[in-house]
């Protein structure tokens, strides 16, 4: 017989509205056999008693349902963002405070450069933290005029280079492409937003960032996943999928031993040309859901409509723009997204649709609208992911359509300043990230992190949803406010929800995959602001113990 082993707690929040506390669960194999009391778990056939958590919170592992595994790629670069950041490591990466810092942190990156032809690569700038002082090819060409220099903004949607990358890749006035940026006299800035634009000199990125993977990056992800408690992880887009050699990838690393569960998601359509028709593409989804495992799912898509609303790409609905800045880009046309959506939907996929503004959002539900009259389907679950922008209108659209959202909150911190006086003003910044409304008329929600884009962890999306403050000690939106309860529910059951996998993870119930986040704090028991500042000991994943390699992080400006 199998024994089961009875890991007693201090508490044990399942999530589970039938059992919402216990005092330890039990774990036979990959599976939780029951949650109780050390009483009642003792008295099963085979029982055995592992006190090694008896001092600790257990809650279900987190869900994370938009995040990238190029998350774990991007350390290879050079980090020159605005807030203290940790890698998967452990080592903590100091902010860069001013553009001046940025610029010596690039100038010491390129001075260990020995090829002088190698490109020099970074990530994490927002110049929205610098008015009026921008960084593009006239201030990288004080760092070389003849180097390659490509800098990720860290919403991913915008990124600068230097001089020598415009000669190289031919890109002056003449360049008639959506997105390149340029001056009073017509002459390139070196800022380039958005895919298009972007993709004119995506040579200099292949192999790095967030669309390209290997063994390692994906190592890394998942010990990330680890270090905040997350045991479902996410890579929403990928561009492998298409390829025999790109699935080999996850399923050589993704195995036994791969400390997370990992959902793969094809980009399917909104980051220019596709490898196969829209049609071929669905039939390949189709098949290799019957690669997926416990561990490697396939079989979904993602969609991406619009921008980012801190670098001004995202589309909104009147009264747009704060500072009266021009409407956001379109990285795919509505009828190439109706095209896209309509052929995953009658394939029976699962799709999250990337929609930041909220006419965005508006697209989004008047196309699902027009499929689901053509081809209803029952339980899709298709996703409003962002959804930063959605009105109680929309969302009271997206109930009856049966649509979830993932909703950004980690915004709220990181942006929340910015939105209020520079992007979208007070008014329409108080309405952002509305979970409050969402679940009011009765959307199903989580709260998402898209690492690299903000740090993964769930606690603090937590604590962002749940306290709504700025940076500046601001409170973007009381009435959008969520209990603590509402919102564990929502990086638990909620992700695991917007995933289909409820039936398995994101609650401790008898039956499912036993998953658990370990806890130093119990989250229900903390003040709010210290949500974020619970130190994660480890996970367990099917039944595996997995150790954190990440003390907590510190530090105003930190998330």
């Amino acid at each position: 017989m199998e024994h089961t082993t009875v890991y007693p707690a201090r508490i044990v929040r399942t999530m589970d509205p039938a059992r919402p506390a216990a005092e330890a669960v039990a774990v036979r194999g990959e599976r939780i056999r029951a949650v109780g009391s050390v009483a009642e778990l003792m008295a099963y056939p085979g029982a055995v008693m592992d006190e090694r958590y008896a001092d600790a919170v257990l809650l279900p592992g987190f869900v994370e349902a938009h995040s990238h595994a190029g998350s774990g790629n991007v350390w290879a670069n050079t980090y020159v963002g605005l807030v203290d950041r940790i890698d998967p490591d452990g080592r903590r990466w100091p902010g860069c405070r001013t553009i001046d810092e940025v610029l010596d942190r690039l100038r010491a990156a390129e001075a260990e450069l020995q090829d002088p032809d190698e490109v020099l690569m970074a990530w994490g700038l927002d110049p929205i933290y610098f008015p009026g002082q921008p960084l593009a090819a006239a201030e990288l060409d004080r760092v070389s005029t003849t180097r390659p220099i490509h800098v990720s903004h860290t919403n991913g949607h915008v990124c600068a280079v230097n001089s020598a990358v415009l000669r190289r890749f031919g890109i002056d006035a003449s360049t008639r492409v959506a997105g390149v940026v340029k001056d009073g006299t017509g002459e390139p800035t070196g800022e380039l937003q958005e895919f298009a634009a972007m993709g004119l000199v995506g040579e200099l990125v292949e192999g790095s960032g967030l669309l390209n993977i290997g063994p390692e990056a994906l190592r890394r992800f998942a010990q990330e996943g680890v270090n905040t408690g997350t045991t479902t992880l996410t890579d929403l887009g990928s561009s492998l999928l298409m390829d025999d050699d790109g699935v080999a990838l996850y399923r050589s690393v993704v195995d036994d031993d791969f400390p997370a569960r990992l959902n793969v998601f094809h980009f399917g359509a909104g980051i220019g040309p596709v490898a196969l028709s829209l049609p071929e593409a669905a039939d390949r989804l189709v098949r290799l859901r019957e690669l997926s495992t416990d561990k490697l799912r396939f079989g979904n898509v993602k969609l991406m409509l619009d921008g980012s609303i801190q670098g001004f790409t995202a589309r909104l609905l009147e009264p747009g723009y704060h500072g009266g800045q021009p409407n956001g880009i379109w990285n795919v046309s509505p009828e190439e997204f109706l095209e896209a959506f309509e052929t995953f939907h009658r394939a029976g996929l699962l799709a999250h649709v990337h929609c930041n503004g909220d006419q965005a959002t508006q697209l989004f539900l008047e196309t699902l609208e027009a499929i689901l009259t053509a081809y209803p389907r029952p339980d899709h679950r298709h996703t409003c992911t962002h959804s930063q922008m959605s009105t109680a209108a929309q969302y009271r659209r997206m109930a009856a359509l049966g649509v979830c959202a993932n909703i950004f909150a980690n915004h709220i911190w990181a942006w929340g300043d910015q939105h209020i006086d520079i992007t979208v003003g007070p008014d329409r910044a108080h309405r952002m990230n509305a979970a409050a409304t969402a679940l009011r008329l009765g959307v199903p929600i989580s709260l998402h992190s898209d690492t690299p884009v903000t740090p993964l962890g769930p606690l603090h999306s937590v604590k962002h949803a749940v306290t709504r403050l700025t940076v500046s000690g601001r409170v973007m939106g009381e009435h959008e406010r969520i209990g603590v309860q509402e919102a564990l529910e929502a990086v638990t059951i909620g992700g695991a929800y917007m995933l289909k996998m409820d039936h398995e993870v994101g609650s401790l119930e008898a039956g499912k995959l036993a998953d658990l986040a370990v806890l130093a704090e119990d989250p229900l028991a903390v003040e709010p602001e210290r949500i974020g500042d619970i130190h994660v000991l480890g996970t367990v994943v099917g039944g595996r113990h997995h150790a954190t390699k990440v003390a907590a992080l510190s530090g105003v400006l930190a998330l």
